[in-house]
């Protein structure tokens, strides 16, 4: 008898599946970047679309966040990304930024 429990619902498959799209968005983004196909304005999108839908990604396949758990494990997940998000690129940005105003002033 076939039965599913939760070690079959996130086995070998479900994981690779994840890195499989994580990489294919991935390689999407650096190939908009390195084959120079599409104007500037048209690429950044691009590239913010892929990247939200790898957070998506991310959360689904690694950190398996479904809406068949409870509403507050949710919530805490999605608040702890947002988090980390918004410490990472917007870190990022103010590093750059101040890079080139200091390389450029």
């Amino acid at each position: 008898m076939a039965t599913t429990t939760s070690n079959d619902r996130f086995g070998l498959r479900f994981y690779l599946t994840g890195f499989a799209l994580a990489v294919l968005l991935t390689l999407v983004s650096f190939g908009l970047v390195a084959m120079d196909l599409l104007a500037r304005t048209p690429t950044l999108i691009l590239i913010a679309i892929a990247a939200i839908i790898q957070i998506l990604v991310h959360l689904r396949y690694f950190l398996h966040l479904n809406f068949s758990s409870t509403p507050r494990r949710n919530v805490v997940t999605i608040a702890f990304a947002g988090v980390l998000i918004f410490i990472m690129v917007g870190g990022s940005l103010w590093i750059m930024f101040d890079l080139y105003n200091r390389m450029m002033v």
